[in-house]
């Protein structure tokens, strides 16, 4: 069996049990509007012209108004925040973390609400109050005082934990960031695609969260651009798939009040 061919039989299945296999795509590093990023919305179309729901993970730090331009004339897109200034805090010898044990727990709940701040101003009601940590890694106080800040959900990399309501994660990223950074290729893209809508079917793994596509249009090569081109046309073609957008997975927007931060 091919390697699409797996993902719809996968898809298949979830149409003959009368479930929608439910999908969200998350692009992370967002900060200005690029030739990359044109590109990603003309990749996110279907067949029929009708737009893929995007969320994007913006930078506070480097965001500007030509991004906050971009994303008022596209209502699909959904903006998440992407940590702060997207800068590693971590030594040499652990893994890259700006949200780690590396630094004061408040500075950094602090910096996440200046940074949060920014973005209600620049983005409005295109942006959800949703934390994704850079190289989708936080220390665990830093995730317990989200909430406290505004930020009542987060998404990072892996299936969520059983129970963890918070969190709404991406699970196939496209790109091999170990081997050349290039497309993971084909068979692996579809591979962890199809495991996870599996595992949710199967519940092997919570069947509520949607699976998520991760890519990042800035750092991508022409073989991932092509894998998603096919991606969007062959689910636009099943039956048991269906994208979520930002709202329908994250629900409220945040507004900023003059003394406080407040949900709507």
């Amino acid at each position: 069996m091919s390697d699409w061919r797996a993902l719809e039989s996968e898809l298949d299945r979830w149409a003959q049990s009368g479930r929608a296999a439910t999908l969200w795509w998350r692009d992370d590093d967002a900060v200005t509007a690029t030739p990359q990023l044109d590109r990603l919305l003309q990749t996110a179309r279907q067949p029929d012209g009708s737009p893929v729901p995007l969320c994007l993970a913006v930078i506070p730090a480097q965001a500007d108004g030509t991004l906050a331009a971009l994303a008022a004339a596209n209502s699909h897109l959904s903006i998440l925040q992407h940590g702060f200034a997207h800068r590693n805090h971590a030594p040499p010898e652990e893994k890259k973390a700006e949200l780690g044990t590396h630094r004061p727990i408040q500075a950094m709940l602090d910096e996440l609400a200046k940074g949060q701040q920014k973005m209600i101003a620049q983005f409005g009601d295109s942006f959800l109050p949703v934390l994704v940590p850079p190289w989708n890694r936080m220390a665990p106080a830093v995730r317990d005082g989200l909430s406290g800040i505004g930020l009542k959900h987060y998404s990072v990399y892996g299936p969520r934990p059983a129970g963890e309501s918070r969190a709404t994660n991406t699970h196939a990223d496209i790109i091999d960031w170990y081997h050349g950074r290039g497309f993971v290729g084909e068979a692996a893209a579809t591979g962890l695609i199809t495991g996870h809508l599996a595992a949710r079917r199967e519940g092997r793994t919570d069947p509520a969260e949607p699976t998520g596509i991760l890519t990042h249009h800035l750092a991508q090569d022409d073989a991932g651009w092509d894998f998603l081109t096919e991606l969007v046309y062959r689910l636009s073609r099943q039956a048991g798939g269906r994208w979520l957008a930002g709202t329908a997975i994250f629900g409220q927007t945040a507004t900023v009040a003059p003394e406080r931060l407040t949900l709507s």
